[in-house]
């Protein structure tokens, strides 16, 4: 998707990617390799003018000595270590006032024991958690068992009413925009968002909070890129960081569609040191994702697909991934409509109706 945003500024793209079959194979100079691997990065770095992620996971020792060699590297690879570990995310959290969840580090299971008066609370790896991956619920004592034996943290388990997104962007000028605020719903089990909506239902009051957040987060890195950053709102209507990515991320994939700018255009405005797009919300607008279906691994198909083109309002993205596994994300969907309850309807029926089968 940044590859084809990037073709409207007539910019040539190079990728590196793990997975020989990778959707972008095919749309840029492809280099298959490990993200991780130092020599394999500084090979694929050298040839690029300007280099950016599209996962944290990344050899940020490369990055770091492509940058001392004179290439720009955004998000900055100091940046990008940061992210890569909750740990000093939650640390750079507490040391700059910005709200987050009460925690505890950890450094493996026999340490959670220990800390057992905490909970209810989220065990979370510090490191490679990714789409809900390394993420845990501990409520009880006889939780503990699962408890992840690697460094990691303890959150206080908050009683939120909303989850929340918003992508935050920053070019080298210190220029700072940020997208409204959408509201996530995640699945029960797999802790990855199943759907958003755009723009929140929130009083204008928290709307500017979370955006407040979101800005102060991306000063203060001094990051040039596009940040999300997911929070909680509480009960009580109290604004708090969940965690960031710093990146185009799944809580954008609307703006394609919905926003005047979108998160890709924005995200290379900002790499590129161009001003920044406007990000104003065109209309009400809903993101479902595609993931595959339970039961289903093998060579994806879409049924339900012409079904869900019949409605008004429908954009599918699909990603190109040959093989589906159960709840891979292999698309998603953009649905517009100026109607709220209309649009939770169409929603429904989009979720209902295509599924990613094998």
């Amino acid at each position: 998707m940044l590859i084809q945003s990037g073709i409207d500024f007539n910019i040539p793209f190079a990728t590196l990617d793990p997975d020989e079959h990778a959707p972008c194979a095919s749309l840029a100079e492809f280099h298959h390799g490990k993200l991780t691997d130092y020599d394999t990065v500084m090979k694929f770095g050298s040839a690029c003018d300007v280099i950016t992620i599209e996962i944290e996971n990344v050899n940020t020792a490369a990055l770091k000595a492509l940058a001392r060699a004179g290439k720009k590297v955004f998000p900055q690879p100091d940046v990008i270590e940061l992210i890569q570990d909750k740990r000093t995310q939650k640390i750079f959290y507490r040391d700059y006032d910005i709200p987050t969840a009460p925690f505890i580090l950890v450094e493996n299971a026999a340490d959670v024991k220990k800390n057992k008066n905490f909970l209810p609370a989220v065990n979370k790896l510090g490191r490679e958690g990714y789409d809900g991956r390394g993420v845990q619920i501990l409520r009880t004592l006889d939780d503990l068992d699962k408890a992840f034996d690697a460094p990691g943290l303890l959150e206080e388990l908050v009683d939120f009413e909303k989850e929340i997104s918003v992508i935050v962007a920053r070019n080298e000028r210190g220029e700072i925009t940020t997208f409204p605020v959408v509201e996530m719903v995640f699945h029960p089990v797999h802790n990855l968002v199943e759907y958003l909506f755009a723009p929140a239902q929130l009083n204008k009051t928290i709307v500017h909070e979370a955006e407040t957040i979101a800005r102060k987060i991306v000063h203060e890195l001094k990051m040039v890129g596009l940040l999300a950053v997911e929070m909680f709102v509480t009960k009580k209507g109290k604004v708090l960081v969940n965690e960031v990515a710093p990146r185009p991320h799944n809580s954008g994939h609307q703006t394609i569609e919905a926003n005047i700018t979108s998160q890709y255009e924005q995200h290379l405005r900002a790499i590129l040191n161009l001003p920044l797009g406007d990000t104003t919300l065109i209309q009400p607008s809903a993101m479902v994702n595609l993931l595959g279906e339970a039961g289903h691994t093998g060579l994806a198909k879409y049924a339900g697909l012409e079904d869900v083109l019949k409605l008004p309002g429908v954009h599918v993205h699909l990603y190109g991934k040959r093989f589906t596994k159960p709840f891979r994300k292999m698309g998603h969907v953009t649905i517009m409509d100026g109607d709220v309850e209309r649009l939770k309807k169409k929603v429904s029926f989009v979720k209902q109706t295509l599924k990613v089968v094998a």
